[in-house]
């Protein structure tokens, strides 16, 4: 079985991820990390090689990181403990220090008893699989085991937020004066910088789920739980609500009517401002095969292609690099924008949406009607094969209901790619149709 998924190593911490896997890990990353073109010729000039190492606020984060650190030393490479902080920041560190690599340690919406280990190559970017598939291979075989002066130290990089901070007030052209938002943290990596960000910005600022214990991440908090967001929007009368997920890559909003803003509006509105200055390269927007059907009607309207990926911020960024596109992303709130980072990043595009706010002088509401959100229903069919999503009696149906639909919704077939299950999405103009085409198409793929 692959050690890797969709984004990094996952699991358990203290059932399948131990602190053994996780120096052996670090280990194999320093070996095959550090034999690229610029890492050999710095072992050649006697020097070190150097990773930045942070973290979420999980209590199991405390033992892997220091586990992940000690594995990178023993190899030799130089650690910067950047403690905790969200994940598009230690990508962005990884890159503005000129280190080798990165790792960060997070199973972002995930809860408190899991953990993960995301490794990131020079510049901060994801890992493409075949250096995943690398590292794996290189877990049983001999480490590299300096003696002396040649082992690695592990300093802490006591200005790493300050860095952050600093590159993501750059990214604004304006201030947020008069915009009062509403910030959730989940309790997560976000908690420290996001609030402080918002307010060097100019913002007006109510926290919540900011307090991590090491054990409250995300519970009944952040992106994944929206309702203690809109109740405080509402209470304090603000212009928004941004909600974060627990390593901060995600970012859902609120308007100021109690309104769930999902990331595929988030993407409308920030596409359509971004062609009109000149910013959205190609005037193109890449979003996945899950993104609404609003979504792609409303960039047609605003002479704006979409590219369209599978499922996964990774294909999202992997189709941005190929065709150098400024704006992707998902619309569980995963948004790239690629000027300013190399992955999604929560408190970024925040920012850039309440600057949106002051820039056209509307609320949140008002911006978000650019797109109108079709009904959308998923249903997961599960005990059944991946086949079953191309068997003929189950495409026959599809395209009975796809006629049915006609220009006014559509329907996608995905198996899982990791447990028996068929999903069944299907949009349309209205919630009964969704429903009443989904649930007659989950019992066709039930057999």
């Amino acid at each position: 079985m692959a050690l890797f998924g969709t984004d990094g190593v996952r699991g358990l911490a203290n059932g399948p991820l131990t602190a053994d896997l996780a120096l052996t890990l670090a280990q194999a990353t320093a070996v095959v990390l550090g034999q690229g073109r610029i890492a050999n010729a710095r072992k050649a000039a006697g020097k070190r090689l150097t990773a930045v190492v942070a973290r979420d606020p999980r209590v199991s984060g405390e033992f892997l990181s220091a586990a992940v650190s000690a594995g990178l030393a023993s190899s030799g490479v130089d650690v910067l403990d950047a403690g905790v902080l969200p994940t598009p920041a230690a990508a962005f560190l990884v890159g503005d220090v000129d280190a080798d690599f990165g790792v960060m340690i997070s199973a972002s919406h995930n809860p408190a008893p899991d953990n993960g280990i995301k490794i990131f190559a020079r510049g901060g970017v994801k890992l493409p699989d075949e250096v995943e598939k690398r590292i794996e291979e290189a877990l049983d075989a001999p480490k590299l085991l300096p003696t002396g002066g040649g082992v690695g130290r592990i300093r802490r990089f006591a200005d790493a937020e300050d860095r952050y901070v600093v590159h993501l007030l750059g990214s604004l052209d304006q201030s947020l004066r008069g915009v009062h938002v509403v910030l959730d943290c989940a309790h997560g990596a976000a908690s420290g910088v996001s609030p402080e960000t918002f307010r060097d910005a100019g913002a007006k600022v109510t926290v919540i789920g900011a307090d991590p214990d090491g054990v409250n991440i995300n519970e009944g908090v952040g992106s994944t739980h929206l309702d203690h967001l809109v109740g405080e929007v509402i209470r304090t009368g603000a212009d928004l609500g941004i909600a974060h997920d627990g390593d901060a890559d995600r970012c859902l909003a609120v308007d100021a009517d109690g309104r769930i803003i999902d990331g595929d509006q988030i993407m409308a509105i920030l596409a359509v401002s971004m062609k009109e200055r000149g910013l959205l390269r190609e005037d193109t927007l890449v979003a996945t095969v899950m993104s609404n059907l609003g979504l792609h009607r409303a960039m047609e309207a605003h002479g704006i292609h979409v590219e369209t990926t599978a499922v996964g911020d990774r294909y999202v960024l992997e189709r941005m690099a190929n065709g150098r596109y400024s704006l992707g992303g998902e619309q569980s709130g995963h948004v790239i924008m690629s000027d300013y980072a190399t992955t999604g990043d929560g408190v970024l595009t925040g920012l850039h949406l309440a600057a949106e706010i002051v820039r056209r002088r509307k609320p949140l509401s008002e911006l978000a009607k650019v797109m109108t959100v079709f009904p959308q229903v998923l249903l997961n069919v599960k005990g059944v094969e991946r086949s079953r999503a191309t068997d003929p009696d189950v495409l026959n149906a599809v395209a009975a209901a796809e006629a049915d639909l006609g220009d006014e919704g559509r329907v996608l077939l995905r198996p899982s790619g990791t447990e028996p299950l068929v999903r069944v999405m299907v949009e349309a103009a209205s919630e009964e149709d969704a429903q009443r085409i989904a649930d007659q198409l989950a019992e066709v793929v039930r057999g």
